[in-house]
């Protein structure tokens, strides 16, 4: 049984070495293999194929991020039914930025997995990530606008804008990953990011930031 460990991690290592290096599609089960030190015949003994060998690789890594996330709109979602989540500030704020915390101390536990994902898994069912994680979001956040505008019904907030909305919630996420090496200034700039978009976010219903309520004067424009 240790043996069998021991063979599976070097296949893991060796895996992860040659997917950041030449990408999934790619990637030689062949290397893999030699680079552990064994044969083809054990690599199908724990995997059936590349893209569970792949899969394999990046599991925690994108499953944390996931169960994390969903864990945080079910708050969200049980604080709708509560009706705290027309307050502003909301009952418990800290917890925005501590489930932010919890994800970004989580990217950057695994972050070579998570730039594998992000940059090297064309080919595999994890190729648009990130579009599935927006779609999670921007499911979420319509319902949670649906809640507001319940409350607030001169208060509209259409599906096209929703969608930017978790666009612009993921890619903050991505941009950091990508862009930032130390987790503290990860922190730093998520804190930022989540202080903007919860202070536009209650904004827009509640009118209580600059520019809430108007609009573009499109005839006005015209006329000019």
């Amino acid at each position: 049984m240790k043996q069998d460990k021991e063979t599976k991690n070097k296949l893991l290592i060796s895996a992860k070495e040659e997917f950041i290096e030449k990408g999934y599609l790619k990637a030689s089960l062949r290397n893999i293999c030699k680079n552990a030190g064994v044969t083809t015949g054990a690599l199908y003994f724990f995997f059936q194929d590349k893209e569970d060998l792949f899969d394999a690789v990046v599991s925690k890594a994108v499953n944390g991020i996931w169960q994390i996330m969903q864990s945080h709109f079910q708050d969200e979602s049980d604080m709708a039914e509560e009706g705290t989540l027309l307050l502003f500030p909301k009952k418990d704020t800290q917890e925005d930025f501590d489930t932010a915390g919890m994800v970004i101390h989580h990217m950057y536990l695994y972050r070579e997995d998570v730039l594998l994902l992000l940059t090297k898994s064309q080919g595999t069912k994890y190729e648009n990530i990130a579009d599935r994680f927006i779609e999670t979001a921007e499911k979420h956040y319509r319902k949670m606008a649906d809640v507001m505008q319940k409350a607030y019904p001169d208060k509209k907030m259409d599906d096209r804008f929703v969608h930017w909305l978790a666009h612009e919630q993921i890619d903050a996420f991505i941009y950091m990953i990508t862009h930032i090496e130390d987790e503290k200034e990860a922190v730093q700039f998520i804190s930022q990011t989540i202080a903007y978009m919860m202070a536009g976010w209650y904004g827009l219903f509640l009118g209580n930031s600059p520019g809430a309520g108007q609009t573009i004067d499109l005839a006005n424009l015209q006329t000019q």
